[in-house]
């Protein structure tokens, strides 16, 4: 089939391969793990903050073709809780590279009607870096076309954790009870309220794991592991990824038959 055939893929122009997305439904939540930046740069003989700073022009390209698309939520995955055991100075730049990014970014967000919104343990950030992501969130807050994410001190476990902890508060003022709970509610507990859950999980740089990432939200994911390192992850490593997930069977536990009857009957 076409849309899985990588090497009639391969044969495609970057506008050929947009025209073929479109034919078909989109995923309406992208999320993408940023892997390889610090290979990327070894392999090159460079030191890994350039390897970092590369991977920012993936960033704005991933992003750039989602609005393109009309992807409503692209979701990436930046600093974890894990991270922080890394060198000192490496970390530092990772959070001068980020408030760069959103400085020079924030005009394009607005220009593109893209809301941006950090998802983690903000708090525990440099206080530089909180009040621009606070400030960048409060004027991208009316943006409707897409939401960008951005997992910044991110743990999908800490998240869940999080997540009890205000429901039991909730519960204990009386707000709700234990026997409203349900996936639907706990959900507008979780750091992505308001969301939709992921349809497609990318990861680049041929790691093939989550790593904590968006545990309670991919329940029903399609994933994609691509051996490109993420500075070398530009558009048309994206649009082969969701070409891939466009040649998918999405059956969320059910069997085919149900499936073709249940898109027989679909309304138009």
């Amino acid at each position: 089939m076409i849309f899985t055939d990588p090497a009639i893929l391969e044969t495609y122009s970057e506008k050929e391969l947009i025209e073929l997305a479109r034919k078909r439904p989109l995923p309406a939540h992208i999320a993408i793990i940023m892997d390889g930046n610090g290979r990327w740069a070894k392999e090159k003989g460079l030191t890994r903050i350039l390897g970092h700073r590369e991977g920012i022009h993936s960033v704005r390209d991933v992003i750039t073709l989602c609005r393109e698309l009309e992807i409503g939520v692209l979701t990436i995955y930046a600093f974890s809780v894990e991270n922080w055991k890394r060198p000192e100075l490496e970390i530092k730049t990772l959070m001068l590279l980020l408030e760069e990014y959103l400085k020079k970014e924030l005009q394009t967000m607005m220009d593109n009607d893209i809301r941006f919104q950090a998802v983690g343990k903000i708090e525990k950030l440099p206080s530089s870096v909180i009040q621009l992501i606070r400030r960048v969130e409060a004027e991208t807050g009316n943006n409707k076309t897409m939401t960008l994410n951005i997992a910044l001190n991110y743990s999908g476990r800490t998240e869940i954790i999080d997540a009890i902890q205000r429901i039991n508060e909730d519960v204990q003022k009386g707000t709700i009870t234990f026997k409203e709970l349900d996936e639907k509610l706990f959900s507008n507990y979780l750091y992505t309220k308001g969301s939709v859950d992921p349809d497609l999980m990318i990861r680049t740089s041929g790691e093939e794991r989550i790593s904590n990432f968006l545990l309670w939200q991919m329940a029903y994911t399609e994933l994609y592991f691509s051996k490109t390192l993420w500075p070398d992850f530009r558009r048309r490593n994206l649009l082969l990824a969701i070409l891939d997930f466009q040649g998918r069977e999405r059956r969320f536990g059910k069997i085919a038959p149900e499936i073709s009857h249940e898109s027989a009957n679909a309304k138009p």
